[in-house]
């Protein structure tokens, strides 16, 4: 077996990066940030505590147990008076310093819809919460669409700018040999130095609107700033339909709609409950109570009792109403959003038609462009064409492909605007 040359050995090691860096894709990119970004978890957190209010509203129709004890010292020891065969006298009737304790437990049996509709409140509103963490999500999956296309955005744009700066350094070795045969003037030779010059300051600019869009691409991620970034580039297909179709189906499926409704649910629930209040509420009471007398011959007793409370209160017909209120302010918005997520809808989809149509124009001028380019140089270096018809032929190609990777990368946000339009991105 031959040893590995020192050529093919600098050569591993260049294509190793290749095979162990692997390129990110975007669902990963949804995926890693569902389980790192803060306002997720935020969400999350806003859940499990609208998960606790449910249990503690249920809760409600279990008995509770209440246990009091306490110690009571009087000044004087509580007495009776009477008269025994015409003479005055008294007797004590407990003592002058005497402990306390019960334990009573209290099972609701009818409160008039009270509860019921309190549960209901609280399941509307874990309900509205849950929606909002599924929006929040969506929100979060967008920015990090616009930061992943960013970063490919602005790595095509620095490929081509360098490839802008390859052909005016080619274009200046031209001028300069042409310049030295005497075929050019000076000012040519000047004029190609200076627009190579300016290209490579735009390739050192790009290079940094790279580093920034990546730092921001990572920071979604909540990972370092300067951490490498290697995107895939592969985008979810876009969802097919007529406007009115696909905008019915956004109205079906947003859960920014559905939280309103179930946070409208949720209030008009509350109002129910709070007049539900007014009504007649029955409970059964029952347990052991203690009284240290010496005087009694039984100092403990068991009790059961069957008692009705009814409330009479103004004030708080007027909390039901504010909340129905409420509920009315959100209807209102909700149907304000509905229409907002018509326009969305029919704004991306018409997007995705413009793009499409710019692709396909773009793709075709680049040959042209291209073709446009390598004609003036050759024209140029005959005599038959100027130096600046040279730099606007590559000016041209340069706009082209910048025009056709636009044009790709708008197409592409189109289409994710429009998934999370519909409320599936």
């Amino acid at each position: 077996m031959r040893p590995i040359s020192i050529k093919q050995y600098i050569a591993l090691l260049a294509i190793l990066p290749v095979f162990c860096a692997q390129a990110e894709t975007l669902e990963e990119a949804f995926e890693h940030a569902l389980n790192q970004n803060h306002l997720i978890k935020s969400a999350k957190a806003d859940t499990e505590a609208s998960e606790q209010q449910l249990y503690s509203a249920q809760n409600q129709r279990l008995p509770s147990l209440n246990i009091k004890g306490g110690y009571t010292q009087l000044s004087e020891t509580p007495a009776a008076k009477t008269e025994i065969e015409g003479q005055a006298a008294q007797f004590p009737m407990s003592q002058a310093g005497s402990g306390q304790a019960e334990v009573i437990a209290s099972v609701p049996i009818f409160t008039s819809g009270r509860i019921s509709h309190g549960i209901d409140a609280a399941e509307a509103a874990l309900s509205a919460t849950q929606q909002n963490e599924v929006a929040t999500a969506l929100t979060i999956k967008l920015q990090i669409a616009e930061a992943f296309l960013a970063v490919l955005r602005a790595q095509s744009a620095l490929q081509v700018t360098e490839s802008h700066a390859e052909t005016l350094k080619a274009n200046a070795a031209d001028v300069e040999r042409l310049h030295s045969q005497g075929m050019v003037s000076k000012n040519d030779r000047l004029a190609a130095e200076v627009e190579y010059a300016n290209a490579r300051q735009l390739v050192v600019q790009n290079d940094n609107r790279l580093d920034i869009a990546k730092a921001q691409y990572n920071r979604l991620l909540n990972r370092r700033l300067d951490n490498p970034v290697e995107l895939e580039e592969r985008f979810p297909s876009s969802p097919d339909g007529a406007p009115d179709e696909l905008s019915t189906q956004a109205l079906a499926q947003r859960p920014e709609l559905n939280a309103l409704n179930s946070q409208i649910t949720a209030l008009q629930e509350q109002a129910r409950s709070i007049q539900s209040g007014l009504l007649p509420q029955v409970a059964v009471n029952g347990g052991y109570q203690y009284q240290e007398n010496r005087y009694m011959a039984f100092e403990g007793m068991w009790m059961v009792n069957v008692g009705m409370e009814w409330k009479l209160d103004g004030g708080t017909h007027h909390q039901s109403q504010s909340l129905n209120r409420q509920a009315l302010a959100l209807q209102a918005q909700r149907d304000d959003m509905a229409s907002m997520i018509g326009l969305e809808v029919r704004r991306a989809w018409l997007d995705i038609q413009e793009t499409e149509k710019r692709i396909e124009v773009s793709q075709q001028a680049i040959a042209q462009a291209d073709e446009n380019l390598r004609v003036n140089r050759e024209r140029y270096r005959q005599g038959l064409s100027t130096q600046t018809e040279v730099l606007k032929a590559e000016e041209l190609r340069i706009t082209t492909h910048n025009n056709f990777n636009n044009a790709r990368y708008d197409a592409a946000l189109a289409k994710l605007n429009l998934r999370r339009a519909l409320g599936i991105l």
